[in-house]
């Protein structure tokens, strides 16, 4: 009788100690129910281009104007990730090389403003990002940030953006964010844009995937320039892409390179366009409307429940819970369903009377868990969990916590990851 014996990796052979905690984590997102609404799970091609050859080379410059030979393949690798991107989101022009999307949005900065100009953007306690034009931030600090903000009942209120715009005349108007559960408005935003001569910049990295799958319209003939991040709902790796209108093509290709960054990195160049190319199959688009309807589901489950979510509800992958009523903070709510394997991030919401640090809000999302297989049937098992967990952390009982831990183990042992760990 032959014993085969265990196959070791370059990697096991070389750093044990490191392939060790690599194995540790691939069990921890396969055995929890991840409803962090920015990360998803990559498919086994797209984890498979992050590890190529394409690692070894360095590519300053864009394809048939490198500074560096030998680039005969690489071009037609980012010519590659291009035409999927123009095509996939309608716009005439990307550059795929944006390392992630705070470096993107920067670069919007260097293409249309100024130090010391003012841009627009929705405040990061509203939902915003920091990149936006946020105080905390570089973009707050080197140019004059307006915040605006959502109404009472938790939508962006575009009287508001007007009113700021004319008032104050940006050079960038920013819409999109990281914890807006309603559809943005590109058509009105355009409009604001041309009253008051701004650069509409339309940042869809959380729910590309859902404009490319056609449940959430598209800014493309509305905002001139466009960004993403190439992760989150488009599953690809983490990075980024600039889209933008011809006309301000040579702009943005000069404030990515030379304006922000050296060498692109062709392995992640490479798994983006594996992620475009998956992501124009109509298997995509299924996937995409299963994200918003498991999102509708969970909404809806959690609303029967008691509790109070911003906007009164989603048209995205996305919820945010305000916590306010169950006199329990989003901190201590998230790390309690964290011991229940059940990974979401505290945040804040609209209004939040609480400090940023222990806030009042919870965002979840269904970007991941879709990706792994649930569907909405299986939404009512999950909010009955996130109930179970927010009151027994509220009367300190973690046995419940520890037998909800054993539950979702058990439900995600059903849905293996794409990469079938």
């Amino acid at each position: 009788m032959t014993i085969t014996q265990p196959t070791v990796t370059p990697l096991a052979a070389t750093d044990p100690e490191l392939a060790n905690l690599i194995t540790a984590e691939e069990q921890l997102q396969a055995s929890t129910l991840r409803l962090i609404a920015s990360e998803n799970y990559v498919s086994g091609a797209v984890l498979a281009a992050t590890g190529t050859v394409l690692q070894n080379k360095y590519s300053e410059g864009y394809p048939g104007r490198r500074y560096y030979e030998g680039q005969q393949v690489i071009d037609q690798v980012e010519r590659l990730a291009i035409t999927r991107a123009t095509s996939l989101f309608g716009m005439d022009h990307a550059n795929v090389q944006p390392y992630s999307g705070s470096p993107a949005n920067l670069a919007i900065y260097l293409a249309f403003a100024e130090p010391g100009d003012t841009v627009l953007g929705m405040s990061l306690p509203m939902g915003g990002h920091l990149t936006h034009g946020w105080n905390v931030s570089a973009t707050g600090r080197w140019f004059r940030g307006v915040g605006y903000g959502v109404g009472r009942d938790g939508r962006i209120d575009l009287d508001q953006v007007r009113s700021l715009a004319l008032a104050e005349r940006p050079k960038i108007i920013f819409c999109g964010g990281t914890a807006i559960p309603r559809i943005i408005d590109f058509a009105g935003f355009a409009e604001i844009a041309a009253e008051c001569g701004a650069v509409l910049a339309a940042d869809i990295s959380h729910f590309a995937g859902l404009v490319v799958g056609g449940v959430h319209p598209s800014p493309a003939g509305h905002a001139p320039v466009v960004m993403t991040t190439t992760h989150k709902t488009l599953r690809g790796p983490r990075g980024a892409m600039l889209l933008c209108d011809a006309e301000h093509a040579k702009t943005i290709d000069r404030a990515v390179f030379p304006g922000l960054q050296g060498g692109p990195h062709n392995h992640t160049t490479a798994a983006i366009a594996v992620a475009l190319q998956e992501a124009a199959q109509p298997d995509f688009a299924r996937y995409a409307r299963a994200v918003v309807d498991n999102a509708k589901a969970l909404a809806e489950q959690l609303l029967a429940r008691g509790y109070d979510l911003v906007s009164g509800g989603t048209d995205t992958h996305l919820i945010l819970i305000d916590l306010t009523n169950t006199e329990l903070g989003g901190k201590p709510a998230a790390k309690a369903l964290d011991r229940a394997g059940i990974v979401a991030n505290y945040n804040t919401v609209p209004f939040d009377p609480r400090k940023p640090f222990d806030p009042s809000g919870l965002r979840i999302g269904t970007p991941a868990i879709t990706s792994r297989g649930l569907g909405v049937a299986e939404m009512a098992t999950v909010a009955e969990w996130i109930d179970r967990v927010i009151t027994a952390a509220r009367a300190g009982d973690e046995e419940t916590i520890i037998a909800v831990r054993r539950e979702v183990a058990e439900l995600m042992a059903h849905f293996p990851t794409p990469t079938g760990d």
